[in-house]
């Protein structure tokens, strides 16, 4: 079998758990992919607390940068970013289905925070990463405990050290963080005001045909189905991604992690109904002003055709 190359923008555990666990068992090299990872580039990892909605930041600032530049060929991330971004793609990127992962994260406030419910953070400040999946599920959350013009949310880094950083210094009220940090976080005393799950999708350059994806989609396929039936033996891929970097994970162990948040199914394509609900939401925001139809931001053919080739 000749192997063929494709390059994905680096993935965290919480977004891409299946394809790291897919990488590292060789399930990739058995469908003939041969990955590589591009590290993607980090944002300012400054807090902006003037800097209150995306309009005039740069929706590659991380992730599809390398793709844009030609650097990589797939990437994934949230579904409302991803429609943002291919929305202003300069090389013809598009959405071909949603990942192997539902992520999960939180709103939290530190220990000493006299905020205990959503409706308390009308007015207050809340940190979130601009195009970044807690933005958007910051905004979800909220809007059914306050009117929108309550919800006040400000820049800081898609990293979740970062924004546990500002909010423990208090620099902020509130921030949205992932796992391990919404576990590090409730181990030393914060408190989750709310948290859902949410979907994401991978982007692919027009290099990646329905049978490149289909191939990467089975192997992605085998690691859901071995995650799910051993949740407990993958939980340190989320302490071992972080540990060189950051003590306090490090020092979590596996058995600190909830299982029950780490949430993988198949790869599946972006059923249609929910493709206009998303893209309603974002138009409600102010955000996707040039698209008339999600059906463009989507390519269909490869979405199609790669997930009907790996269901069989």
């Amino acid at each position: 079998m000749n192997s063929k190359k494709l390059v994905l923008e680096t993935t965290a555990p919480f977004q891409g758990l299946p394809e790291l666990v897919a990488d590292k068992e060789g399930l990739f090299a058995k469908e003939g992919l041969t990955l590589e990872w591009v590290e993607r580039e980090s944002d300012d990892k400054s807090t902006k607390v003037d800097v209150n909605s995306p309009k005039g930041l740069d929706p590659f600032a991380s992730h599809g940068k390398m793709l844009e530049q030609g650097k990589a060929d797939l990437y994934n991330a949230c579904e409302w970013g991803n429609y943002c971004r291919v929305q202003d793609t300069k090389v013809g990127s598009r959405q071909v289905g949603r990942r192997g992962i539902v992520t999960f994260a939180a709103i939290v406030v530190r220990p000493e925070s006299e905020v205990f419910t959503p409706q308390q953070l009308a007015g207050k400040t809340v940190g979130v990463p601009f195009y970044f999946g807690t933005h958007y599920l910051a905004l979800h959350l909220l809007d059914g405990f306050m009117p929108r013009d309550q919800i006040r949310l400000c820049r800081v880094s898609n990293g979740s050290r970062e924004r546990y950083n500002a909010m423990m210094s208090g620099e902020i009220e509130a921030t949205t963080l992932t796992e391990p940090y919404v576990t590090l976080a409730e181990k030393k005393g914060c408190r989750v005001i709310c948290s859902a799950f949410y979907h994401g999708t991978e982007v692919a350059s027009d290099r990646v045909d329905a049978e490149t994806y289909a191939a990467f989609n089975r192997a992605v396929r085998e690691a859901v189905k071995r995650i799910n039936a051993d949740k407990a033996k993958y939980l340190h891929y989320f302490i071992d991604y972080h540990a060189k970097k950051d003590p306090e994970i490090a020092a979590l162990k596996p058995e600190d992690l909830r299982a029950g948040r780490i949430v993988v199914v198949d790869p599946a394509p972006i059923p249609m109904d929910e493709m206009k609900n998303t893209v309603d939401w974002l138009k409600s925001w102010g955000m996707l002003e040039e698209t008339n139809t999600p059906l463009a931001l989507v390519n269909l053919d490869v979405q199609r055709g790669a997930h009907t080739v790996a269901a069989e």
